[in-house]
């Protein structure tokens, strides 16, 4: 871009109660700190055709300059002054920062949108050169879908550090259902118990029937196929087994393989569970 100084008007930079606006305090902020690169929407192009004149009248070469299309979301352009979440927003709701720097290193361009799992990976394949001039459209249920990947991929490790005392087997058997970190604190609760599950008389029947099951099972890593096994030989199946099942012994409609949270809640538990 280039602008003709000769066609902008001196810029405002103090206000009459001596309060500065953010055009000259940045510039001194960005050579006091170095600043090599800024990269901001093309809403400020004339922001900075002044601003670069001030790097010159202070003496200062100007940082490289790249100005991207806006956001959009579902009506307008995405601003703090519409009331836009931002990144407090999603930190609070648990969203992951590489969630919300693969989504934005993407939006924009012609790439997929994928899951990095560094910024150091992310950074290999970044380029302003492929973002686009149209406006990007923000789509939260794409940033919470890439919330969701980065979370099933976190290593155990990670989840340990981020939760001492956090049982492998417990995150083996969850992460890959968790669309938030913190849901991992909902599955120890459900596994700890107590739970409430609000089943009707026909699933109550269900669950009771198979507690006479289960007392008579070996109780191994194998529990949960040998009670379905046993369950089906009793006339049982489809939905009208597996659902029952589930919400007695989890208090929810869907989640992780049964398989892998029976063992985990444990004999006794279990058959207090079914038998309400």
């Amino acid at each position: 871009c280039r602008f003709e100084p000769s066609q902008l008007s001196d810029p405002v930079i103090r206000r009459a109660d001596g309060s500065w606006l953010y055009l000259l305090p940045s510039v001194v902020d960005d050579i006091d700190m170095g600043i090599t690169h800024i990269v901001r929407g093309e809403d400020h192009v004339s922001n900075s055709a002044v601003q670069l004149q001030m790097f010159e009248g202070l003496g200062s070469p100007p940082p490289a300059l790249a100005h991207l299309a806006l956001l959009t979301g579902a009506d307008a352009a995405l601003s703090k002054r519409l009331g836009s979440e931002g990144v407090a927003e999603w930190q609070a709701a648990g969203i992951e920062p590489m969630a919300i720097a693969s989504l934005l290193a993407r939006l924009g361009t012609a790439l997929p949108v994928e899951a990095m799992e560094s910024l150091e990976a992310l950074a290999q394949g970044f380029a302003l050169a492929d973002f686009g001039r149209a406006p990007a459209r923000f789509d939260p249920e794409q940033l919470a879908g890439l919330n969701a990947r980065i979370v099933h991929a976190l290593p155990l490790a990670e989840a340990s550090r981020r939760r001492p005392g956090l049982d492998p087997a417990l995150w083996e058997a969850v992460h890959g259902n968790l669309s938030r970190f913190s849901e991992v604190d909902d599955w120890q609760q459900i596994i700890a118990g107590p739970i409430a599950p609000a089943l009707d008389d026909a699933a109550r029947a269900v669950a009771a029937d198979a507690a006479l099951v289960l007392a008579d099972l070996p109780w191994t890593e194998q529990v949960w196929p040998a009670l379905i096994e046993a369950m089906k030989a009793r006339g049982h199946a489809g939905k009208a087994l597996f659902k029952p099942l589930r919400e007695a012994l989890t208090g929810r409609q869907s989640g992780p393989e049964m398989a892998a949270l029976l063992p985990l809640i444990g004999r006794e538990a279990a058959l207090a569970r079914l038998a309400g």
